[in-house]
């Protein structure tokens, strides 16, 4: 699975140019439904969590993540919040130790991407096919009878560049491979190069993905993917 070391020390100064809109990602977990307790699968330096704390600071919320630099952020953030414990786990080795009622991941391990008049499609950050089939498993295992896993819907992935609120200039650029893409993230100050980081990401079908979550005991709720889809962030 990859690990986001190199860019850590800005992905918070990319993530909020624009990039994702914690509010409504919030207003989706949320949604109405009664939210006991909270599993963020990938919480990278914890700006979901933050939004979600801050709403909820009644209910435990738990965060993993596999880059310690990440978590070292989140942990600083989130320092606050009474409510909020955050641990360096690999979710295919998931261990703790009870069960959730939401378990969500937006961008952080899986989530779909959605695009108009094409087959949506599972991204996954683990490459391989058994670690996906055992950390789905182990996630599976968290999840308390009743209770929700949601995965995040975004936008089809595109080289593009832009600055940003720190006045630097953030690229990516996609590399299409048999399994499904490579990622390379580049922030660049001016004419140094600051930041360069490559994920390699597995894609599997719609339908080969709701079966893998089935398998699981895990059904598609075809209502909340729809109100998911409306709400989208291109990335």
């Amino acid at each position: 699975m990859g690990r986001y070391t190199n860019m850590s020390g800005y992905y918070d100064a990319i993530m909020t140019s624009g990039y994702y809109d914690y509010p409504k990602i919030v207003d989706g977990l949320i949604n109405g439904h009664a939210v006991g307790h909270v599993l963020e699968l990938g919480c990278g330096t914890g700006l979901i969590i933050e939004e979600l704390a801050r709403r909820k600071p009644e209910v435990p919320i738990t965060g993993i993540d596999l880059t310690p630099e990440m978590l070292a952020i989140a942990q600083n953030r989130l320092r606050p919040y009474q409510n909020v414990r955050l641990q360096q786990q690999n979710v295919c080795q998931l261990a703790l130790p009870h069960q959730h009622d939401l378990v969500f991941s937006y961008g952080g391990v899986w989530y779909f991407v959605v695009e108009e008049g094409q087959a949506p499609f599972m991204v996954s950050h683990i490459p391989t096919h058994e670690d996906n089939l055992r950390g789905l498993e182990k996630m599976a295992s968290h999840i308390a009878t009743g209770g929700r896993l949601m995965l995040g819907t975004q936008g089809p992935h595109f080289n593009y560049q832009r600055p940003i609120a720190n006045g630097m200039v953030y690229s990516q650029e996609i590399e299409p491979i048999e399994s499904g893409f490579i990622k390379h993230y580049f922030l660049d100050d001016g004419p140094q190069r600051v930041m360069a980081q490559t994920i390699h990401y597995r894609t599997y079908p719609f339908e080969q993905a709701c079966a893998m979550l089935a398998q699981l005991g895990l059904q598609a709720d075809a209502a909340a993917a729809q109100r998911s889809e409306e709400r989208r962030v291109g990335k």
